[in-house]
């Protein structure tokens, strides 16, 4: 628009286009393309009154307004302004021009170049780029306020002793007044590792600040929420138990805990690199002594050149809230589902529950000894904890399905002799055999008391071993039919042949009795005697007769 409004001043000054086009060092054409307008509007050269350049400005935007709004020369522009919401999202996410044009094109078919969005980019949103790169100096907080917290990965280490590589990260705690900083190198990022090292960093500093800035992690940070952020319960148990504030920061806003995120690079250029370990343990202790003697007794120069463990001793120390009286207990908290097994896993272990609560969600709180269970926030098994393996109390399963490995062969033979001698006899009987269905049925016996009562299964067993067959069927049957209490008939002497039940008289009721003798007999020592002879006169001559003795 300047060049134009310079040509336009040129020209009706009086200088013809062939001057104005030598001395410009602008083609012919192009001056006559410009001129044109005002020529139009009435304009010729030498008129009056005279035009100054801020007179033509008004004029050539009404006449050029593509020179000057220059989205109106940008063809694809209007597709990108489409996705300006999409657009600005990215940026503030920290994603590339280049990554955004590239999505634009695979996600949403828009072909314009990549410059040509880069010229979008700056000439539309250059101040909402901007703004997201303005940073705020913020005040150092009062000694004993403010501490933030984070993880960063310090680099890969091989275990001496059993050659295995391993990656190491650092939980950093700087406390934000004095920067003294504590550093623990840890190979796992999980809960305990997490809450351990608060505890270890407590003690480092002899106290603990008002407020803690951690970042999001899941091991400190269930729900992440500017207003309202759901903290992890091992983590709200040390917060209470050591009476700070859980503060954490944004979510992936790293300018909220800016003194934790800058010795990052420190710690790994200045005590990490270069250096070998046998333990981590002994890792732990190097990183201690080089908090306190290179971290601690640097210069700083936010601190105008004093150094951090003087500011802590001199300002901060006196002001952090003492440690409690008693020890801190660590415990890690999980959730899980009853399963049909009526078991749920903490760690490598299983641990039961009561049957009941199968497919209920339980929250789980494992210390260094113990497991204890809580439904709905009440507390329902607590067990000794164990490192891998299966924890079971069998009173947790219905008695129905666990009664043969609750009643056990000693618990039947106590059973039995508290409901009667007849019964411990029976029981006994059958265990002391090694067949294991003879302490099934030791157990179907004694739950036959359930049904009927001790008084009548004692009558019963010393009815069954009375007729030899103490089994539970028989023992069964008779309290069924109710004869426990009847008398057998006593024996008769006849060694358990079967009894005649006719009698005598009816014995010999089918025999034909003998004829009176008509001849004479004779009688030898008291016995009377019958001749053949005899028989055959009785008998007749006409029909023969069997001999009957």
């Amino acid at each position: 628009m300047i060049d134009i409004t310079e040509i336009l001043a040129h020209w009706y000054a009086g200088r013809s286009q062939y001057d104005v086009a030598g001395s410009l060092g602008v083609a012919r054409g192009t001056i006559r393309r410009y001129v044109e307008p005002a020529i139009a509007a009435g304009f010729v050269p030498g008129g009056t009154p005279p035009m100054s350049q801020a007179d033509w400005e008004p004029l050539v935007k009404q006449w050029f307004p593509h020179l000057t709004d220059t989205r109106l020369r940008q063809v694809t522009w209007p597709d990108f302004d489409k996705h300006r919401d999409y657009i600005v999202e990215m940026l503030r996410s920290g994603v590339t021009k280049a990554t955004i044009h590239q999505r634009l094109r695979d996600e949403h078919q828009v072909t314009g170049s990549l410059a040509s969005f880069k010229r979008y980019v700056t000439a539309n949103l250059a101040e909402d780029a901007v703004r997201e790169k303005v940073t705020v100096l913020r005040a150092d907080p009062e000694p004993g306020l403010e501490a933030q917290i984070d993880y960063g990965l310090l680099g890969s280490w091989t275990d001496p002793r059993t050659g295995r590589s391993q990656r190491i990260w650092a939980f950093v705690m700087v406390l934000s007044h004095s920067r003294h900083m504590f550093v623990r190198p840890v190979i796992s990022m999980d809960q305990a590792s997490w809450t351990a090292s608060h505890v270890e960093a407590f003690a480092f500093f002899g106290g603990c600040p008002a407020r803690l800035i951690p970042d999001n992690l899941k091991t400190g940070v269930d729900k992440p929420d500017l207003y309202d952020p759901k903290l992890n319960r091992a983590y709200a148990e040390l917060a209470a138990h050591y009476g700070v504030l859980v503060d954490p920061a944004r979510a992936r806003k790293p300018k909220d805990k800016p003194r934790v995120e800058r010795q990052m690079p420190y710690i790994r250029d200045s005590w990490w690199k270069g250096r070998e370990f046998a333990s981590l343990v002994e890792m732990q202790a190097s990183a201690l002594h080089w908090c306190r003697e290179v971290a601690g007794q640097r210069k700083h120069r936010g601190l105008d050149g004093r150094t951090p463990a003087e500011v802590f001793d001199q300002a901060e120390a006196g002001t952090l809230t003492p440690l409690p009286a008693a020890a801190f207990t660590l415990a890690e908290w999980s959730r899980a589902t009853v399963g049909s097994d009526v078991h749920v896993k903490c760690g490598k272990a299983l641990y039961s529950l009561p049957w009941k609560l199968i497919g209920q969600t339980v929250d789980i709180r494992a210390t260094a000894t113990m497991v204890q269970i809580f439904h709905h926030g009440e507390l329902v098994k607590t067990h000794v904890r164990k490192a891998k393996g299966k924890v079971t109390d069998v009173a947790d399963y219905p008695p129905e399905k666990i009664a043969f490995h609750t009643r056990t062969p000693q618990w039947c033979r106590e059973r039995a002799e508290q409901t009667g001698p007849a019964t411990a006899v029976v029981i006994a009987e059958l265990l002391d055999g090694p067949l294991l269905h003879r302490l099934r049925s030791a157990q179907a016996i004694l739950n036959l008391a359930g049904k009927y009562s001790d008084a009548r299964l004692e009558a019963a067993c010393r009815k069954a071993t009375t007729a030899g067959d103490p089994s539970y069927r028989t023992i069964r049957n008779i309290l069924a039919a109710g004869l426990e209490d009847i008398e057998a008939d006593r024996p008769t002497g006849d060694a358990g042949a079967p009894a005649f039940l006719h009698g005598p008289a009816g014995l010999f009721a089918d025999v034909i009795p003998f004829p009176a003798p008509a001849a004479s007999t004779a009688t030898t020592a008291g016995t009377t005697s019958v001749t053949d002879s005899d028989r055959r006169d009785d008998a007749g001559d006409d029909e023969p007769q069997d001999a009957v003795s």
